[in-house]
């Protein structure tokens, strides 16, 4: 009588933070993987940050280069403030993917490579040469550990009877693999399988093809010889309360709503589609029991501009695009400066110029925002720092575009936009009220004036057809007080002016600048703005263990800046900014407070690591 082999031990391991980077063809199910192990992660409790890799053409070739989809996440029992420089885990679907990704991997890090994706054909499209076998390369087996599994052959087997053709059988692969890496993370599968149920609620059998496959990557990992080790992740201790996951796009979307319903307004949001910022537009149509109007127009002048029409109504309107397209809604956000009427221009930058990086992240479009008008035109400019920030820092631009009736630009990004992290939601009550400044209506002894203003050069939002109310709309010079049409040279400049010093003056009304991490005084400042603030947190606190005399300020405020910008760069021997372009706040900087500040520049479509950011500042100090 044959024995049986006994199964080989399993083990548990801790960790303390891991990074897992999944990628594979755009076809392959990479992003719905990553999302669901990402929201299964933050339900166990953990903090998470996660960073979304799209190719940038539409229909790539299947199994090149240019066709590789990324999703990077990494999470944590300790706070997580980036995606992570490098991986413990690559999980890679074909040969293609292993050769874009293969260098984010740490030294002895895991290789989980679905062998059906390395033959000749897939080599050959991965620009391998012939002879190429690269997972068998010296170079690979002897810096980390690979381990091949037949994802495709054993999906294939799995739904044997179901029915399926071999193309229908192949779009689970995904599945498994998210049910093998649910073992070795030691997850449950419920989520996703309430998640399969509920998006293919009219197609049982796509539902039960799913959780079976998803269900036979997880006892693929239990009952396989070759893995004999699982990891636990603990939940990270985070404050108290009620969270959800979210990505910077549907934080945007929200905090618009949020704003609106504050004010007691309807929210109006023209769009015309775009990436990164299409699927502000796809949040908010969702909403429309919130009084949220949404109108996909034929091209971006034509949302920019049914978005004035709306707020010239008493709405707040709003709109959003990326830098290709705010350049076309430029005269148009001239003319909302020049009427002075609240809107909310949001600008998810990615790499430019021109159509440039459609996937790509950039911050390249600060001097877009800051100066990208004709004529003499400031205008507020707030940035959100991370995905869950999107909501506060959208809040508080709507809130200074509706007090102060001007035009006001929020500044996201790729990176922001298409990431996630654990929110804890703010209640609706716990939210600041907004006034709103509407003219009121009826008999008065003196003809109105549009444009007589309060301490805060602030005019009153009068709506067309109340009584008594008529003023003129139009993008030429206004009189000042009366709104007349006016060519004259002393009101023109005296216009200017105003409408500068109203900008200049709202900085009495946005709090001072704070160091979110280190001393008060000290070596290096790291001044950041937008989506370097969790590269930038990373590196300081890690400079901070190691007893460098460095700080790190983030500025949400970038027009007009907070009143005690200057006295806090001042306390520190060097500054240093870092940004994903050229050098834009930089030169600001420098021109306003005439200090000596140094630069750290990225163009390269990736966000910075933390180590980039750590070295400068050492070789800074160092200096």
């Amino acid at each position: 009588m044959e024995t049986k082999k006994p199964m080989t031990a399993k083990s548990t391991e801790e960790r303390e933070e891991v990074t897992i980077l999944f990628a594979g063809d755009s076809g392959d199910g990479i992003q719905l993987t990553g999302n669901q192990f990402t929201n299964t992660t933050a339900l166990h409790g953990n903090d998470i940050s996660t960073f979304p890799n799209f190719p940038a053409e539409i229909r790539a070739p299947q199994g090149t280069l240019a066709g590789v989809s990324g999703f990077q996440l990494h999470f944590g029992g300790v706070p997580i403030y980036t995606p992570g420089d490098s991986c413990d885990v690559l999980v890679v679907m074909n040969a293609a993917a292993l050769k874009a990704n293969l260098p984010k991997l740490k030294q002895r890090g895991t290789i989980i490579a679905n062998r059906s994706g390395f033959d000749k054909k897939s080599l050959k499209l991965a620009g391998y040469p012939d002879d190429a076998a690269p997972l068998k390369a010296e170079s690979l087996t002897s810096r980390y550990r690979l381990f091949e599994m037949d994802v495709t052959r054993m999906t294939r087997e799995t739904l044997a009877d179901s029915g399926m053709g071999t193309k229908e059988r192949d779009r689970s692969k995904n599945m498994f693999v998210l049910g093998f890496i649910y073992w070795m993370y030691s997850r449950n599968l419920d989520f996703t399988i309430k998640f399969l149920e509920e998006k293919f609620a009219r197609k049982p059998a796509i539902v039960a093809a799913n959780v079976k496959v998803l269900k036979a990557g997880y006892h693929f990992g239990e009952t396989s010889e070759t893995f004999t080790t699982r990891y636990e992740v603990k939940a990270a201790p985070m404050p108290e309360g009620v969270y959800r996951n979210v990505m910077g796009n549907q934080a945007t979307a929200m905090g618009l709503i949020a704003a609106a319903k504050k004010a007691n307004l309807k929210l109006f949001y023209g769009s015309y589609p775009i990436t990164p910022a299409s699927d502000i537009l796809h949040t908010l149509s969702k909403h429309k029991n919130f009084g949220v109007r949404t109108f996909q127009a034929e091209d971006e002048i034509a949302a920019v501009c049914s978005a004035i029409g709306a707020s010239f109504g008493g709405a707040l309107g709003a709109t959003a695009s990326s830098g290709p397209g705010i350049a076309l809604k430029a005269e148009a956000i001239g003319l909302a400066t020049i009427l002075e009427l609240p809107l909310l221009i949001v600008n998810v930058q990615r790499g430019g110029p021109s159509t440039g990086l459609p996937t790509k992240t950039e911050q390249a479009d600060l001097f877009q925002a800051m100066y990208g008008r004709n004529g003499e035109a400031p205008l507020p400019v707030v940035a959100a720092r991370s995905p869950y920030d999107a909501f506060e820092a959208v809040f508080e631009a709507a809130r200074i575009s509706i007090e102060h009736m001007i035009p006001v630009f929020f500044m996201s990004d790729g990176y922001i936009a298409n990431g996630a992290e654990p929110w804890q939601f703010p209640k609706a009550a716990d939210l600041p009220a907004i006034q709103t400044h509407f003219a009121t209506p009826g008999a008065r002894e003196n003809p109105y004036l549009p444009y007589q203003r309060d301490e805060r050069l602030v005019r009153e939002w009068a709506i067309p057809g109340m009584e008594n109310l008529q003023h003129r709309i139009g993008g030429l010079e206004k009189e000042d007080l009366t709104g007349n049409v006016s060519y004259d040279p002393e009101n023109h400049e005296k216009m200017v002016r105003i409408r500068e010093e109203k900008v200049e003056r709202i900085a009495h009304f946005i709090p001072d600048l704070e160091i979110d991490n280190g001393p008060e005084e000290g070596d290096v400042l790291v001044l950041g703005w937008g989506s370097t603030y969790g590269a930038i947190k990373t590196a300081v606190v890690q400079l901070l263990e190691e007893n460098k005399g460095v700080a790190h300020a983030h500025l949400r405020y970038l027009n007009p800046f907070p009143k005690n910008l200057e006295q806090v760069m001042r306390r520190y021997k060097t500054v240093l900014i870092p940004e994903m372009n050229r050098g834009q706040l930089l030169p600001i900087l420098r021109g306003k407070y005439l200090i000596d500040a140094k630069g750290l520049n990225k163009v390269k479509g990736v966000p910075f690591t933390a180590a980039e950011i750590k070295a400068e500042v050492k070789r800074l100090i160092a200096s």
